[in-house]
C-alpha cells in the first residue's frame, strides 16, 4: 500500500483504467461501455489510494503539533520600555538637592525640567507629580528614593498647614494641598499624619472661603481626586460631586448630551454662554468614575457619569488623533490676593488633553458603555486616537508644552512641565495595559 501511494494516485488510477480496458470481454456492448466501467474504476482506485496513503501517513506521524510563536528577541524591547527608562534617568540627572537654612534638606524638582531663571529649587507641586513619576516606574536603582521626596513635601508644607503653588503665595490652596496629600498617600504616609491636613483642606474649600474654587471644574476635580486617595470616607467628597453633577451642561450639537466647560456656575456678567470643552468633561468624568468605585452611585450620579463618556464618543472629527477635541487648553485661577485684596493672585493651569482623554476612555465605566452602547469600534477609534496624541509629544520620554502642538519660540512655552510628562507617562502606561494580550494558546510540554 505505501509502496502503491508512493507511486501516485493518479498512475494507480490509470493502470487500474488500462487493465481492465484490455480485459473486459467482448461481449460488453460496445467500446464506449468499456471506456465507462474502465473510467469509473480508474477514478475510485486513484481515490481510494489517496485516503489510504493520507492514513498511512497520519498513523506513521502521530498527532499534529502545535506551533509556538517565534520568540522575541531578547535585545529588541517595545519602544514604551525605552521611553520609560530614559524618563527614569532624566528624572534622576535633574533632581535638584537644596539644604535650605529653615526646611532643612529638600530633594525635588522645580515646575520644569528646564529652568532658565535661577538655580532649581524644589516646589511641592512639581515634587508631588515627580513622586508619582518614581511610584508608576519603580526605583530600579539609588538615585531617587521615595523616602526623601516624602521628607521634602512634608518640610515644604507651609506654617499653617497645606501646600501651595510656587505663584501662589504662603496661603495654602485646596487644589494643590489635594494634589500632595493623593501623592503622599500613594506613597504610603500615614491616614494620623495626613488626617490634619485633610481637615485642613475641607474646611477651607467651601464656597464662602473659597467661591472661585468651586466654580471652577479643575480645581473641583482634582481636590475630588486628591481626597478620594487621601482621604476617602471624607464629608466633603459627596458633596463636590454633587456640585460636579449640578454644573454639567447640555450640548445641542452632540445629541444633548451632558458635558463640561471650565465653570461649574456662570460669571453673571458674561456675554456668552458657557462652552463644552473635551479636556474638563474627561476630568470630570475621571472623577465621577473614581467616586462612584469608593462611595458608589445612584441613577443620577451614573447618568451623569455617562453622559459625559458618551459625549467624547460623539466627537464628529474624522481624524481622532489631530481633531480639535485634543487641544491643549490653558486658563486662568485667579484669586483676591489674601493681603492686598486689590491684587490678584493668578495661577496659571495648563492642560495636555489627549492625556485627559485617554485617562477617562481607560475608565471602567467607558469601557462598559461602549460594550452596552454597540460602539466600541468608535470607542477604540478614539482611544487609540489620543494614545497616538500623547505618544508623537514627547522626546526620549520628556513632554514639551505646546498649547497646539506648533513649536513655539519663547522660552516659557519651550518648558518641560514635569506635571505634563507624569500624565503622558501615565496615559501610555495605562494604554499599554490595556493593549496587553497574553498568549494563551497551548504549549507542547
Amino acid at each position: 500500500m505505501s509502496w502503491l501511494g508512493r507511486f501516485g494516485c493518479v498512475a494507480a488510477g490509470y493502470a487500474v483504467f488500462q487493465f481492465l480496458f484490455g480485459v473486459l470481454p467482448d461481449s460488453i456492448d460496445g467500446e464506449p461501455a468499456k471506456y465507462l466501467i474502465s473510467g469509473l474504476s480508474g477514478f475510485a482506485t486513484a481515490g481510494m489510494t489517496w485516503l489510504a496513503a493520507a492514513l498511512l501517513r497520519a498513523r506513521t506521524t502521530g498527532p499534529a503539533q502545535l506551533t509556538a510563536p517565534a520568540p522575541f528577541a531578547s535585545n529588541a524591547p517595545g519602544p514604551l520600555p525605552q521611553v520609560f527608562t530614559s524618563a527614569y534617568g532624566t528624572l534622576a540627572a535633574q533632581v535638584a538637592v537644596v539644604d535650605d537654612p529653615v526646611r532643612g534638606r529638600l530633594v525635588g524638582w522645580p515646575h520644569s525640567l528646564q529652568e532658565f531663571d535661577g538655580p532649581a529649587r524644589p516646589t511641592s507641586l512639581a515634587t508631588a507629580y515627580g513622586l508619582h513619576i518614581v511610584l508608576d516606574l519603580g526605583v530600579p536603582d539609588g538615585r531617587l528614593h521615595t523616602g526623601d521626596l516624602i521628607d521634602t513635601l512634608w518640610r515644604l508644607r507651609l506654617p499653617g498647614g497645606g501646600w501651595s503653588a510656587r505663584s501662589q503665595g504662603s496661603v495654602a490652596r485646596p487644589e494643590v494641598t489635594a494634589m500632595v496629600l493623593g501623592a503622599l498617600a500613594r506613597a504610603g504616609a500615614s491616614r494620623e499624619r495626613l488626617a490634619d491636613e485633610v481637615a485642613r483642606c475641607e474646611a477651607g474649600f467651601t464656597r464662602e472661603l473659597d467661591g472661585t474654587g468651586r466654580a471652577l471644574t479643575h480645581v473641583v476635580t482634582t481636590v475630588m481626586r486628591g481626597l478620594l486617595r487621601a482621604a476617602p470616607d471624607a464629608p466633603t467628597l459627596p458633596v463636590l460631586r454633587g456640585a460636579l453633577i449640578d454644573g454639567a451642561l447640555s450640548d445641542p450639537q452632540r445629541q444633548h448630551r451632558r458635558c463640561w466647560s471650565h465653570r461649574l456656575s456662570p460669571l453673571p456678567w458674561a456675554a456668552h454662554p458657557a462652552q463644552p470643552s473635551a479636556v474638563h468633561t474627561a476630568q470630570a468624568v475621571v472623577a465621577l468614575d473614581r467616586a462612584a468605585r469608593v462611595l458608589g452611585e445612584g441613577p443620577v450620579e451614573r447618568s451623569a457619569r455617562e453622559d459625559g463618556v458618551r459625549w467624547l464618543l460623539a466627537c464628529p472629527a474624522t481624524a481622532h488623533d489631530t481633531c480639535a477635541d485634543l487641544a491643549n487648553l490653558r486658563e486662568e485661577v485667579r484669586r483676591r490676593h489674601p493681603d492686598d485684596s486689590s491684587h490678584h493672585e493668578v495661577l496659571n493651569v495648563r492642560h495636555f488633553t489627549a492625556s485627559w482623554i485617554v485617562r477617562a476612555l481607560l475608565t471602567p465605566g467607558a469601557q462598559e458603555i461602549a460594550r452596552q452602547d454597540g460602539v466600541e469600534d468608535a470607542w477604540r477609534e478614539r482611544l487609540d486616537g489620543a494614545a497616538a496624541a500623547v505618544w508623537a509629544a514627547q522626546t526620549d520620554g520628556i513632554w514639551s508644552w505646546s498649547r497646539d502642538g506648533s513649536t513655539f519660540t519663547t522660552t516659557e512655552e519651550l518648558r518641560q512641565p514635569i506635571w505634563m510628562t507624569y500624565q503622558g507617562l501615565s496615559a501610555l502606561r495605562a494604554h499599554a495595559v490595556w493593549m496587553y494580550q497574553p498568549d494563551t494558546r497551548t504549549r507542547p510540554v
